[in-house]
């Protein structure tokens, strides 16, 4: 997940009642379909909304359009029928690159019961469960966001603006977990730090290589990443792995060799968990910033969701899927939405082929999480 801009242009919110279509398309043709349409983070979502949109009879639902960072046009939706109140289904539409595919990972190709393609797992085949789940239910709310695989913002535009969403008691926010319940998970804090130089040809000696003003900040992030991993007070043996992940990554933007770098970019990813000692991180990654004289962006997600294992959605959760609650490393919208209402993380597949050029769902694990969420929806 990247951490450019939360920030976005003014959005606009419209609010409609779905008329409804000839039929409704069975869940892996739609799940299919969703998949077929590009919907990366770094494009537009508006299509993949629309399809969507067409297969929600009955419903009103409420268009949340917004411009991100980049000045791309987004769309979140928020869909309810059967009046406010009760537990709302909830899924993203956007994906992460296409990196490294050599099939084409919008095919939506289904093989021996098995959906193949960018977002098959993560998370547009959930997407179509919950949609499929949502029209069963005598009462039901879709919380659809985008930019969940990089800023949040659309869970967040959701959470303090959407009208619909007011007044729910619960949120089951459907990534894959195997159908496991999840209660709790870790949220990020999401660095850009910068050093400047001048670009010169390196052999003058007129240039200021801006790497040297990063390596002293590198070696101060090295030192906080042992830290995370060798100071007990800074984990959690609840998760798995006990320490908080703070991942790196360095780049002087397509510089040559024989030329001096006149801009080095740091991005750190530091994921928190509930109840550490988060800020005493994000202080030192500031200080050290400002003593190597580079700027600094940091962009944070809400906190660390986790709600007890006795918490009334939680019990909801283990008693429908007959299984313990656990907490995962990870994060999901359930940062931003947490605003509105409890959370928790239940969906079908698993995460090994997440974020993969080989990502694939079984249309099986798909269908075993509709009655899973009617019982979350109509208990």
């Amino acid at each position: 997940m990247g951490a450019a801009g939360l920030r976005a242009a003014p959005h606009r919110a419209s609010l409609r009642r779905m008329e409804t279509p000839p039929g409704e398309t069975p869940l892996p043709q739609l799940a299919a379909e969703l998949v077929r349409i590009d919907s990366r983070s770094s494009v537009s979502n508006i299509a993949v909304a629309e399809r969507i949109e067409a297969e929600l009879a009955g419903f009103d639902v409420e268009r949340l359009d917004y411009t991100d960072a980049a000045g791309v046009p987004k769309r979140a939706l928020v869909a309810r029928k059967g009046g406010p109140g009760g537990i709302a289904l909830s899924g993203h539409m956007d994906t992460v690159p296409a990196t490294g595919w050599t099939d084409d990972p919008w095919s939506g190709r289904i093989a021996e019961g098995v959906l193949h393609g960018l977002g098959a797992v993560d998370m547009k085949g959930a997407v179509a469960a919950c949609i499929v789940a949502a029209r069963r239910a005598r009462r039901a709310t879709l919380l659809i966001t985008t930019d969940e695989e990089t800023t949040k913002l659309g869970a967040r535009i959701i959470a303090e603006t959407s009208i619909l969403a007011r007044g729910l008691e619960g949120i089951v926010v459907a990534e894959p977990t195997g159908l496991a319940p999840v209660r709790g998970h870790r949220s990020s804090v999401h660095f850009v730090a910068t050093a400047r130089g001048v670009q010169a040809h390196s052999s003058t000696g007129q240039g200021v290589n801006a790497n040297w003003a990063m390596i002293g900040f590198l070696a101060e992030m090295r030192a906080i990443h042992e830290r995370l991993r060798s100071e007990p007070a800074l984990q959690n043996p609840a998760y798995d792995p006990p320490f908080s992940d703070f991942n790196l990554v360095v780049d002087n933007h397509g510089t040559a060799v024989n030329v001096t770098v006149a801009e080095a970019t740091c991005r750190i990813k530091f994921r928190r968990t509930a109840g550490m000692d988060s800020a005493s991180i994000v202080r030192a990654v500031r200080d050290a910033a400002h003593r190597a004289g580079m700027e600094l962006r940091e962009d944070a997600e809400g906190e660390p969701p986790e709600l007890p294992a006795d918490h009334p959605l939680v019990r909801r959760a283990t008693a429908a899927t007959g299984r313990p609650a656990q907490v995962v490393p990870y994060g999901t919208d359930a940062s931003e939405l947490q605003g509105i209402a409890p959370c928790v993380v239940l969906g079908p597949g698993g995460i090994g082929t997440a974020h993969t050029p080989r990502e694939c769902v079984r249309l099986a694990d798909l269908e075993a999480a509709i009655p899973l969420f009617l019982k979350m929806l109509d208990s």
